[in-house]
């Protein structure tokens, strides 16, 4: 088993940053595969960013080059770092970890992109 807990959202303005955190306890394995997704109202939940043991990231287009996923494994905290926030960027955002074909996700953490 494996528990995720997000922090890090709030409200902040069009072209400023947040860093998000996803604190990870229990077993972590390193065929896992960490990432962030969100959910903005009335849409479906949609990737962000996912990353690798090995150091493999993949981006959604619309945050590429904005948005940087990391991990500090002696931590146990995966990271999203996002610059120049748009409206369009405000959802919850969740922590996902992707092991042997079986989701786990945290409670999310709410951005707000606004002026």
């Amino acid at each position: 088993q494996v528990q995720l807990v997000e922090s890090g959202g709030g409200l902040v303005q069009p072209g400023g940053s947040l860093r998000l955190f996803c604190a990870i306890s229990g077993t972590i394995f390193s065929s896992d595969v960490m990432g962030w997704y969100r959910q903005a109202p009335g849409k479906q939940r949609e990737l962000v960013a996912t990353l690798t043991s090995g150091g493999r990231t993949n981006y959604a287009d619309s945050v590429k080059g904005r948005f940087t996923i990391s991990r500090d494994n002696a931590k146990r905290t995966v990271y999203l770092q996002m610059n120049s926030l748009k409206p369009e960027d405000t959802a919850v955002y969740y922590c996902n970890v992707e092991r042997w074909g079986i989701d786990y996700w945290g409670q999310g953490t709410q951005v707000t992109v606004s002026s």
